[in-house]
């Protein structure tokens, strides 16, 4: 049985650990954060039209709206300028053939794909990635762009609230590393893990063959994807450089990114300040919390306000069955306060809750003492934690070289946050709208909870 369904690794293990991970070097310069989704959008745009040599999109998906299209145009007309260009897209293979939730029936994203390629006989590459036969159980939830040696890792996908489009936006991490070792390491990934399978076909070459017929390739796909890692050659950081590691992880068996994230909780000595949009963590996480702040590790969560999940439906707009799930995010938190109050009291724990009007929250990620960060789309919950194709980037900076940059963005993140002092400033079930409570007393009369919890 793996060590972490035992119990928890105690702190020198984990430290020893993570100084174990291979490392690519990267000049303290050569590291810059990107704060806005406009800016992140603008700068898509820029390192789109200056590639020379390749473009590599990793994403959940790139959507049929004003952002998506302008982003896709912006990629034809550089396979145009320059036929040898490197250009692929990658994103999940069902999300890309269906609507917004809510929708009719459509051919969602795919429709623009398909259009967008009759007009050329060079489209780039758009692959749809398969993870599972549905969608429920486990989607393509990498991340990460490439243009030539430069990496712009976030944890958002194509489309109009993630970058900002007409002043509503979905915050998100934007992280740009120069480093052509990561760049190749990331583009080699790729190949290896998607093009050894038929499930993974391309958008720009016509209507492609649907889930249902391709079970077992589909089923060989999930089991490779599985195993296989990024190829990092392991370089020495020296002290004018700061190590990144790039990791990648699926199912829970053998996850090595699951792995190193209990290794950063379980290696802190001091502080962690820690990203997740939906507080709904696995249970092992749940306990690396606790054990920290029994370490006198003082923690900063930042979590989304209900409000800014996308999944909330307000009062102008017609409730489905999906518009209960913040609530039962809301509900997570406030036992989490309620049984870690004593830490919350002592200043040990601090809960910072997230909100900026109708705009909407997508940040992950953490900071461990002054000498680790990790970029990610891992969610923390069960859902990434056994079911989506996940990645990250650990950044060991030993030196404190970008403590400044690190502090920043942390300061910018709270800026529109509360601090939450008390579960009696959570909203109370009683006052929840009767839809809401309605579904909340079938999940529970159903005894459901536990299983929502793990799809969500």
């Amino acid at each position: 049985m793996p060590f972490w369904k035992k119990s928890l690794p105690n702190s020198l293990y984990c430290q020893t650990r993570l100084q174990q991970l291979p490392t690519i070097p990267v000049g303290i310069s050569d590291y810059n954060i990107l704060e806005t989704p406009h800016h992140c959008y603008t700068r898509i745009l820029e390192l789109i039209a200056s590639a020379k040599e390749r473009i590599l999109i990793t994403a959940l998906y790139l959507e049929n709206d004003e952002i998506g299209r302008e982003i896709l145009n912006a990629l034809y007309e550089a396979k145009e300028k320059n036929p040898k260009l490197y250009v692929r897209v990658y994103v999940d293979f069902h999300r890309a053939q269906r609507g917004r939730i809510g929708e009719g029936a459509s051919l969602g994203n795919s429709q623009l794909y398909y259009d967008m390629a009759k007009k050329t006989e060079t489209p780039p590459a758009i692959y749809g990635v398969p993870v599972k036969r549905r969608e429920l159980f486990g989607v393509m939830h990498l991340k990460g762009f490439v243009f030539d040696d430069t990496v712009l890792y976030t944890g958002a996908s194509i489309n109009n609230v993630y970058m900002g489009y007409n002043g509503k936006y979905r915050l998100d991490r934007y992280h740009e590393i120069h480093s052509r070792e990561l760049a190749n390491t990331l583009c080699a990934f790729a190949t290896n893990a998607f093009h050894p399978n038929f499930a993974v076909q391309d958008f720009s070459q016509g209507q492609v063959r649907p889930a249902k017929d391709m079970r077992e390739e589909i089923k060989e796909l999930r089991k490779h994807l599985s195993s296989v890692q990024y190829m990092v050659k392991n370089e020495k950081v020296t002290k004018y450089h700061v190590g990144v590691t790039p990791l990648v992880g699926l199912g829970k068996r053998a996850n090595l990114l699951n792995r190193s994230i209990l290794w950063l909780l379980g290696a802190a000595r001091e502080k962690m300040f820690i990203c997740t949009p939906y507080f709904n963590p696995p249970k092992i996480i749940i306990k690396a919390l606790e054990d920290a702040l029994n370490r006198d590790v003082s923690i900063t969560l930042v979590v989304g306000d209900k409000t800014a999940n996308d999944f909330f439906i307000r009062d102008s707009e017609n409730f489905c069955t999906i518009g209960a799930i913040p609530y039962i995010y809301e509900q997570n938190l406030k036992n989490f306060i309620i049984k870690n109050k004593k830490f919350i009291d002592s200043g040990l724990l601090k809960v910072m809750l997230w909100k900026d009007g109708i705009n909407t929250y997508h940040v992950k990620g953490m900071f461990i003492d002054n000498n680790y960060a990790l970029i990610t789309g891992n969610n923390l919950n069960p859902r990434a934690w056994s079911l989506d194709l996940e990645n990250g980037i650990i950044i060991s900076d030993q030196n404190h070289h970008l403590q400044e940059k690190f502090i920043h963005e942390q300061q910018y993140l709270l800026r529109q946050t509360t601090r939450i002092r008390s579960e009696d400033e959570i909203e109370s079930i009683d006052n929840y709208p009767p839809e809401v409570v309605k579904i909340l007393k079938k999940v529970k009369r159903l005894r459901a909870s536990i299983f929502i919890k793990q799809l969500l």
